[in-house]
């Protein structure tokens, strides 16, 4: 079983992919985007494999207008030797991946046209895999679409359209259910049609429930049925609704205490995708507790990073931290994570933002100029006078990290929470 998250590194320099809108969509522009892109990956697979996470949803957009008529190039061939090797560097760490074409790529809609381009983008996905060299355990998520309509007609379309998919893209193909059309029954009776395993989500469950009335556990073991033993581990996503989010829009963050009492439910040898706003944070949170019941001393990285957003939370919390990771023995990680989501809950509070402030400044003081100070002190004290928010304090300090490369502040959560 793995726990993995989805296509970007939250507070990791070098790991942020890049994009161009389609009049600049040039063939020197995409293929120094393509390059880019392919470089940060490889800073995400880096990631990943120092932090043990062995599950990860790839981004669609590492090729630029991948399925678009505006990319003519032979991407697959002309970043061959890139491709190879991020491919091994996967199979050699037992990394699974996987993509989510978008919602856009529906294959029920009544518009031929449509159903075309969902065809085109699916092949593209498909072909991003193949030249990484992945088998058919990385699988390609699909939501069925739109009900137009007529649900049961609908559902129809999807199966009469899935014959015009490649072997491969049938092969890779995995189908969940959504939070407005099609519940996990509706999907399940797609998939007996189309051979298809089904990824269960239990937000879009809770949200969109079955006629059936089953429970969580339930659904997750009726879909491991569709699971045969070459599409590798069932898969699952699991997510939080947001506070102040939308119904159906992801948290912030994964709390504990709600993704442990789901944990326990979940089919053995499932891999769990985690779809939450702050993406790696909220992996490392649930593999350090739920996996490692890690111990204070192998905490010490994550501690570095999360410090001077906690302290710009809350002193009281910073100091407890500071306390609990002493013993360095001890297992300490539920307490220790369970403290960073209080400081997250916390509203603004000026007096810690200015005392986190100061702290960060004086990592960076000795060798600022002139001008670079006054502007801190400028904007600080804007902050002060409800003239200016902190986070234009935090851009400040955070481009003076970025001149001298300061890796201990760049790598700090503090600008990125």
């Amino acid at each position: 079983m793995s726990i993995g998250y989805a296509c970007q590194v939250i507070g990791i320099p070098g790991t942020e992919t890049s994009r161009c809108i389609l009049k600049n969509a040039s063939e020197d522009n995409l293929r120094s985007l393509i390059h880019h892109n392919l470089n940060a990956l490889d800073a995400m697979l880096h990631y990943n494999i120092e932090n043990n996470i062995h599950f990860f949803r790839l981004s669609s957009d590492i090729i630029p207008f991948g399925s678009h008529p505006a990319n003519q190039l032979i991407w697959w061939e002309e970043f061959e030797e890139m491709f190879t090797a991020l491919g091994e560097k996967i199979k050699n760490n037992n990394i699974r991946v996987s993509m989510h074409p978008g919602q856009y790529t529906v294959l029920n809609s009544p518009d031929p046209s449509t159903i075309a381009n969902a065809i085109l983008d699916l092949e593209y996905h498909d072909r991003f895999l193949n030249a990484l060299g992945m088998d058919q355990t990385s699988k390609l998520v699909l939501h069925i679409g739109g009900v137009y309509g007529d649900k049961k007609e609908a559902s129809r379309r999807f199966v009469e359209n899935f014959p015009l998919l490649s072997d491969s893209i049938r092969s890779r193909l995995i189908l969940e259910n959504d939070d407005k059309s099609y519940t996990v029954e509706d999907v399940l009776n797609i998939a007996y049609q189309t051979g298809s395993p089904v990824v269960f989500d239990n937000l879009h469950n809770a949200i969109k429930p079955s006629e059936t009335n089953c429970t969580e556990q339930e659904w997750m073991q009726e879909c491991k049925k569709t699971w045969k033993k070459v599409d590798g581990r069932q898969k699952i996503h699991y997510s939080q609704q947001g506070k102040n989010s939308p119904v159906g829009g992801h948290s912030e963050t994964v709390f504990l205490q709600p993704f442990e009492d789901f944990y326990p439910l979940v089919p053995l040898e499932t891999d769990i995708m985690l779809e939450v706003k702050d993406k790696n944070l909220s992996a490392n949170k649930c593999i350090n507790t739920v996996f490692l019941n890690a111990k204070a001393v192998e905490l010490e990285k994550e501690w570095a990073r999360y410090k001077y957003y906690v302290l710009s939370r809350s002193a009281r919390i910073y100091t407890e931290i500071r306390q609990l990771l002493k013993d360095k023995k001890e297992p300490v990680a539920r307490e220790f994570y369970t403290r960073v989501e209080e400081a997250m809950l916390l509203p603004e509070d000026m007096g810690a933002e200015v005392n986190a402030a100061e702290h960060v400044w004086g990592y960076i003081s000795k060798e600022s100029t002139n001008a670079e100070k006054n502007r801190y002190q400028k904007l600080l004290k804007g902050y002060k006078e409800n003239d200016k928010s902190i986070a234009t304090v935090k851009k400040h300090l955070f481009t003076c990290a970025v001149k001298r490369n300061l890796e201990y502040l760049l790598n700090s959560y503090y600008f990125y929470i």
